[in-house]
Parts: C-alpha cells; structure tokens; sequence
C-alpha cells in the first residue's frame, strides 16, 4: 500500500529548520539570526571554537532553555513543519522526541536494566519483566554493547569503562524512540579506540534517526557528518555537505577555521 500524501511530504522536508533563531542569556545576545535546515536520517555537526554557540544551539532545539531563568529565545523552530515554540504546545512531549547524549557518559548510579529501562516504564512503553527485558536486549544490541554486558546487567552501569557508560548512555537515549538524538561533545572525554566505536555508532544510527552533534573534532566531522554548520561568535557563518564544507568553503572563516590557520 502506498504511503500517504502527508507521510510523503514529510519525508521531502528537513526534519528540524531554525528560522531567524537568536538567543539571549540576560542582555547578552548567544545566537543572532540562525536559520539551519536539519535533514531526516543525517548526521548534522556543529563545529566552531569553545563558546560560539553551539551548544546553546543544541539546547533551543529541544527547549531546555527554557529551563534557564536568563535565557530569551526568538524566531521559530519547526520540527516537521510544526512550530515547537508555538503557544501550548506540550512541552513534556516534545522533549520525549529527542535524545540527549552529554560530552561525558553519565549513566545513572543504577543497574544496566534500569538505566535503559527507566524512561521508558516511566512514560508507559513498557510494562512487565518480558518488555522490560525485550527492550533492554534490543537496546544494548543497537550500540553493540549486548555482548558485552549481558552477564552483568543487574550491576550498576557506572562500573562500565568510559566507552562502554557512553554506549549505554546512548542506549538509554533511544531506548524510548527519540526521533533526534542531540549529542554534545560525545567523544571528547574518550579513548580512540572507544571513540571509533561511537562514531561507527553515530554513522549507523543515522539511518533511523536524525542526528545533530556538537565537536571540535575536525577529522571527527569528516567522519560522520552529512552536513556540516560553521559557528562563530553566536553567528552561523556557513552550512553545507560534509565534502563542499571540508574541501571549498565559501566563507574564508570557515577556510581559515577547518585548515587550523582560525584567528
């Protein structure tokens, strides 16, 4: 049966646009005028020098500036054509659309069933031991750590290497199906070896999800980008594929900035 006309038209937008966002902590002014398409099932990275707006950026797209007293935000964000920042929308429930993987892994101080169990049961995706116990295995397979930890998981998830809590916080992340996973930073407190994994992860994900990732990471972008968004002192100078950004630059900024010669 084909799909419906709606369900195809959707599949021809990108999944998240800013239009005119800016962003004011108090009178200081973090994002000014950014308007970035996010395409469905990409790998969209951010990269800029500490302090220029990214990770601000990721926070406006799920609304967790809203929680800030001192944060100001303007403009519209559209998740599939809709304006997240319209009058009444649940905000409980557009926050459920999206993961949240941190800069350093922080899974909870808890057993490995509960850190990729507890939204879900929390929010009733889940009931009983056989779709708690489903779910986990699905989950920790998703990031390859099944394997690895399925003679453990009533021990707690902060006994894992480095490597191994971020993939579980990753599984914990799409255990209660995001439709957009926001990661900041999410190799940088890691190995190589563990941070392959992750970006072998991040590059695999992405045919289910949308993804959006904050780095500094260069040879990172490169990696597992799509599409690639040059930050610099709260303004988006430059957006584009992953191979026009990284091999002919429009913006001299972003040459300078990519070829290490920023500044």
């Amino acid at each position: 049966m084909a799909a419906p006309s709606s369900t195809r038209a959707l599949d021809n937008l990108p999944k998240l646009i800013t239009e005119n966002l800016n962003v004011f902590y108090g009178g200081k002014q973090a994002l000014k005028n950014i308007n970035l398409a996010v395409n469905r099932n990409q790998v969209t990275s951010l990269i800029g020098s500490s302090g220029c707006g990214k990770t601000t950026f990721l926070k406006a797209l799920n609304r967790l500036l809203d929680i800030i007293p001192s944060a100001r935000t303007e403009g519209r964000i559209l998740m599939d054509g809709d304006d997240i920042r319209r009058p009444g929308i649940d905000i409980t429930h557009l926050r459920r659309r999206f993961g949240v993987v941190a800069q350093k892994p922080d899974p909870f101080p808890y057993s490995i069933v509960f850190n990729v169990s507890y939204a879900p049961k929390l929010h009733g995706k889940v009931f009983g031991r056989d779709e708690v116990d489903s779910l986990v295995e699905q989950s920790l397979k998703r990031v390859h750590l099944w394997d690895e930890v399925k003679d453990i998981l009533d021990q707690p998830g902060t006994n894992l290497s480095g490597g191994q809590q971020q993939r579980l916080c990753i599984a914990r992340a799409i255990a209660y199906e995001p439709e957009v996973i926001l990661m900041d930073e999410p190799c940088s407190a890691l190995d190589p070896k563990a941070t392959a994994h992750i970006e072998d992860l991040i590059r695999e994900l992405s045919t289910d999800y949308t993804i959006v990732v904050v780095t500094h990471n260069m040879e990172q972008a490169a990696r597992v980008s799509d599409r690639v968004a040059f930050f610099h002192l709260g303004e988006m100078l430059e957006a584009d594929d992953r191979s026009r950004i990284f091999t002919d630059p429009v913006n001299p900024m972003t040459r300078a900035f990519i070829s290490g010669n920023f500044g």
